[in-house]
């Protein structure tokens, strides 16, 4: 794992690599690619950080960042995708401290495609603003949510879609969605979509409810504590955002994290 100590240009190589964040400073990290680029970044403590990525023609780079911070961070991102090129972008919440992230992406180029994905276990404040803006014809951006908010947790999702005039047959879909076990979590989520182009596909979906009773009951019955129940029902929840990159080694590290994370909270 590379260490990530202050600002830094990253060229992503071909395949599978890793990083770690790990300072008290305000820092900066850029990353561009071509070809094919898996990246894991494990931010374990920064302030405040900017992250630039470019995602060049007809490359395709998924990046997962995975924040493991004990005091709250924010960040300040942009992501431009050139022609045909794929970015995925995948967030992993799962600490106890409060984040605030501001995520700009805009698909700059004809055949250019963005799914910025998250997965957070909420048991502070959590508050995203995520954008994908279509620029170019023939494009595609996707916004995915999930969430499992603990009673002393606050969620806060702002997520917009926008299509500008001229982006002729692109298309923008997002899906939000909060689970929670018991009352007391605060949880609001807004969908948005901006369309200034007549030929395009647009959709958004958004649900927000407490785990169904009679399917808790069911799992119980079959001699599952409650304790239980919830690892189980939250790490299937969230799990899915580790899909970004192909290591299957990572996701299980990953997994077994998450577990003891539910556990303890």
């Amino acid at each position: 794992m590379i260490p990530v100590r202050t600002d830094t240009d990253i060229f992503l190589p071909e395949g599978y690599s890793e990083y770690q964040i790990d300072t008290d400073r305000e820092i900066e990290l850029t990353l561009r690619g071509r070809g094919n680029c898996d990246a894991y970044i494990e931010i374990r403590k920064a302030s405040k950080l900017r992250i630039r990525t470019f995602t060049e023609e007809d490359a395709h780079i998924s990046i997962l960042l995975w924040n493991v911070c004990g005091t709250e961070i924010v960040t300040d991102e942009s992501h431009a995708v050139d022609r045909n090129g794929d970015l995925t972008l995948a967030y992993g919440e799962c600490n106890k401290a409060s984040t605030k992230r501001d995520a700009y992406v805009v698909l700059r180029k004809e055949g250019a495609h963005a799914l910025v994905s998250s997965a957070s276990l909420v048991s502070d404040h959590k508050n995203m603003h995520l954008q994908v803006v279509n620029e170019a014809p023939h494009t595609l951006g996707e916004i995915r949510n999930f969430a499992v908010v603990l009673k002393t947790g606050v969620l806060m999702i702002d997520a917009i879609g926008k299509i500008v005039k001229g982006a002729y047959g692109s298309q923008s879909h997002q899906t939000s969605r909060a689970l929670s076990f018991e009352d007391g979590q605060r949880s609001t989520i807004l969908p948005e979509l901006l369309i200034d182009e007549n030929d395009v596909q647009a959709s958004h979906a958004m649900s927000i409810g407490r785990m169904d009773e009679d399917q808790l009951y069911y799992m119980m019955s079959r001699g599952l504590s409650i304790e239980q129940c919830t690892t189980l029902v939250s790490t299937g929840y969230l799990m899915p955002v580790t899909e970004v990159i192909a290591n299957e080694e990572l996701k299980e590290k990953l997994r077994q994290e998450l577990e003891r994370k539910i556990s303890e909270l």
